[in-house]
């Protein structure tokens, strides 16, 4: 082999997988984007848009980045899928790794959750598992359907304890474009 081979072959590999995962940011894969501004929820495939659901409901108190358990407010932030289920009271429930990295952190250095909380989240998405769903920043944050509920209150306001609310419909069809693992950015 002549000298400097192997750094060759490993700057070009190095480069192969950054190209890749630049790909699958802006390419193809398929993510979500709720903007909780204007109550709607765009199906992406890079920067591309495939599909828009209009009339979404968040928390009814609104949005923001430093959520707390029992304060109805849908987080901000990047979240990724964790579980998916068709056994809800909601129709389907598609569960976000809520608590995040970044909320815990945040969380921990304001005091608002203990040391053995932030390493409990902390572990959990080194790990690649669910975070704990019982800390005082809550849990069981994600996207679903109205189930049994009335579609004309689902229309008119943000009713949810801080979960992305679609119609029953809207949230089977969204299931065409979204697994365990699709990227939820909520703004």
């Amino acid at each position: 082999m002549k000298p400097g081979a192997g750094l060759l072959a490993c700057l070009l590999i190095a480069s192969a997988l950054s190209l890749s995962a630049t790909a699958e940011e802006e390419g193809g894969d398929r993510w979500l984007l709720v903007d909780s501004v204007n109550n709607k929820l765009l199906v992406m495939a890079g920067t591309e848009m495939v599909s828009t659901y209009a009339g979404i409901a968040i928390g009814r108190y609104g949005a923001a980045h430093d959520r707390m358990q029992g304060d109805h407010r849908t987080p901000l932030g990047r979240f990724r899928v964790a579980w998916v289920s068709d056994d809800s009271r909601f129709h389907r429930f598609l569960g976000l790794d809520f608590p995040d990295l970044e909320t815990a952190r945040r969380a921990y250095a304001d005091q608002r959750i203990t040391a053995a909380d932030w390493q409990a989240i902390r572990r959990a998405h080194q790990a690649g598992k669910i975070p704990p769903q019982n800390t005082p920043l809550g849990g069981q944050i994600g996207l679903h359907g109205i189930g049994a509920g009335s579609p004309e209150v689902h229309g008119r306001y943000n009713w949810t304890n801080g979960c992305v609310a679609l119609g029953n419909d809207e949230i089977d069809e969204l299931l065409q474009w979204v697994r365990v693992g699709t990227r939820v950015d909520i703004r």
